[in-house]
């Protein structure tokens, strides 16, 4: 399911009594307040404040209900302890049922919400500013693909030119370690292949054109070498979001991602 899709789905939730928890934790190991893994001891006395708010109402199937979401919520965190990037969104209820988690690589503000349905609108605005995307690598025969949301690539792949078959390949990504390397070099393609790489973008501007469409990106962002991003922007049905003139074919997805969305 796309993020979209989701936050209208958790945006239609919604029970008789308040049964449903909202979680955005700060992980941020960057941010000077979550030195020492500040965020256990945030996370704690968030979930803390609204047991009280429970006990003082005397609700004893909501306060049950409550402890045992609060129990997930923590276990859940804690086994990702070694995982956690910039932020953690938790919605979540026993019933009706409810569990998504987010591991997000854009700031959060911590903050913690006990009510009758999921307390979106954060997660709507972080949404706003990290759309789901499709950042496009091209180079000389091979054009990489970064499919992201809220700042984190959720998938990968690379699409070689074969001469032979004067079409595209997909070469997916086994290891998430693995640096997919690309050739950018002038004598890395024949002179005939080269002469002809307008028509061999424009197919897989194509291919990127279906993509955008099953994979519901919001916005397509492209990067390379200036006369290779030029080119292959020219073949896209719609003007990319950003065209940066930077060859990233070889840098880390995090890195990537860094490069196009808080450059």
């Amino acid at each position: 399911m796309s993020l979209s899709k989701e936050l209208k789905t958790l945006k239609d939730f919604h029970c008789d009594d308040r049964c449903v928890l909202s979680v955005y934790l700060n992980t941020n190991p960057g941010d000077p307040d979550q030195l020492n893994g500040a965020w256990r001891i945030h996370l704690k006395s968030g979930l803390k404040r609204i047991d009280e708010y429970i006990k003082a109402s005397n609700d004893e199937k909501e306060l049950n209900d409550f402890t045992e979401l609060r129990k997930k919520i923590e276990k859940e965190v804690e086994d990702n302890k070694n995982d956690l990037s910039k932020g953690v969104v938790i919605f979540a209820s026993l019933n009706p049922e409810l569990w998504a988690v987010h591991y997000v690589q854009v700031p959060v503000k911590t903050s913690f919400h006990w009510e009758s349905h999921p307390v979106t609108e954060e997660m709507e605005y972080m949404y706003k500013a990290y759309p789901e995307a499709g950042i496009i690598l091209p180079s000389f025969g091979e054009v990489r693909i970064l499919d992201t949301a809220m700042g984190a690539v959720i998938g990968e792949a690379t699409y070689v030119f074969d001469p032979n078959l004067e079409g595209w390949g997909k070469r997916e990504k086994k290891d998430a370690n693995e640096t997919l390397t690309g050739s950018t070099r002038d004598d890395a393609i024949e002179p005939r292949l080269r002469e002809n790489l307008q028509r061999f973008y424009k197919g897989m501007g194509e291919i990127v054109g279906k993509l955008k469409k099953e994979r519901g990106w919001q916005e397509i962002h492209v990067s390379g070498e200036a006369d290779l991003a030029n080119a292959f922007a020219e073949t896209l049905r719609e003007k990319p979001a950003s065209c940066i003139y930077k060859n990233l074919n070889n840098s880390k997805p995090s890195d990537v991602l860094h490069q196009v969305f808080e450059k």
